[in-house]
């Protein structure tokens, strides 16, 4: 039987396409790789690579070796997850990428509530709005919000994400309020840099508009868009659950409420493959306890703006009365 660590040593290589990369992924010397393939491939008495123009890859052999190599590992993993369940609890070190600021503010409570029911549990949190490879970066799961692009990685949709158009009540003063989305082309915008499509998208009825946003002022962080908009320098476009504290609050006033846009979502993705690991399955079951359904953001921003509109209706009927 071959050893594990040969196992998955092979698979790295396959993975990342070469020795040295393999090594640096597994930490490891380069050598110390070179050196299990040999062995493997002396047990199995067949050849598992062929070095290519592009690097090195799997012969046919190879590939079969691989697919089952990975069945086995996974089902190791498995073993050990039900034998450390037994004992009492998770064990291990999750590898999870978190956006910014959703990150730090929903995301680390509840890895911190994760924590104290699972002493035995590491984890290792990279806070960043950058879209990492899991694979090639060990992570063993990432959280990501807004539309997932097509990929062979596992997802699953924890909650429905929402936008909100939005300026300070300072900066309404001052340039007046935008009726429709193609208004705010003669507004300025806060523009956030990193969203994947440059364009917003929004729906009056059965129409779709797309308007590009401009303005002096981008960012690739949406709390730095926050802070600008409060200090009254544009109009913003953030997510529900960065700016409803500031609507609840009346630091920023929502706009084009009569226009809805198009529902993300926020979502765990995985590694593919069938055997999903219980500290990856416990991070997506708390999440979804926390989250799940409506948000409670979305349900608190919902409550504060029909209790400002109620007012307003009253007076109104009280002036047609009249």
């Amino acid at each position: 039987m071959p050893d594990f660590d040969d196992l998955k040593s092979f698979i790295e290589v396959v993975d990342s396409g070469g020795f040295g990369r393999a090594a640096k992924r597994l930490g490891i010397a380069k050598s110390i790789v070179s050196r299990r393939i040999a062995r493997l491939e002396a047990e199995l008495g067949t050849r598992l690579l062929t070095r290519t123009t592009r690097g090195i890859s799997a012969t046919e052999a190879g590939l079969a070796f691989k697919t089952r190599s990975e069945r086995i590992l996974a089902d190791l993993a498995e073993a050990k997850d039900a034998v450390a369940q037994h004992g009492g609890g998770i064990v291990g070190t999750l590898r999870l990428s978190a956006p910014l600021s959703f990150g730090v503010k929903y995301v680390t409570p509840i890895l911190a509530e994760m924590a104290s029911a699972h002493p035995r549990l590491g984890i290792d949190v990279a806070y960043s709005d950058r879209v990492v490879d899991l694979v090639a970066e060990r992570f063993d799961a990432a959280i990501r919000i807004g539309s997932l692009r097509d990929s062979t990685l596992i997802a699953r949709k924890i909650a429905p994400v929402y936008g909100i158009v939005a300026a300070s009540p300072d900066y309404i003063a001052r340039h007046g309020r935008p009726e429709t989305p193609d208004d705010l082309t003669r507004h300025e915008c806060l523009v956030y840099t990193a969203a994947s499509e440059p364009d917003l998208r929004f729906r009056h009825g059965t129409r779709w508009t797309s308007v590009r946003p401009r303005g002096r002022l981008l960012a690739d962080n949406g709390d730095a868009l926050l802070q600008w908009a409060r200090s009254g320098l544009g109009i913003v476009v953030a997510p529900t659950f960065l700016a409803a504290e500031d609507i609840e609050r009346g630091t920023l006033v929502p706009l084009l409420s009569g226009y809805e846009m198009p529902e993300a979502g926020i979502h765990v993705v995985r590694p593919p493959g069938a055997y999903v690991p219980a500290k990856v399955r416990l991070l997506i079951d708390t999440l979804v306890a926390h989250f799940g359904g409506e948000p409670y953001w979305d349900a608190c921003l919902m409550h504060r703006m029909r209790q400002k509109r109620a007012p307003a209706q009253a007076a109104g009927d009280s002036v047609s009365a009249a």
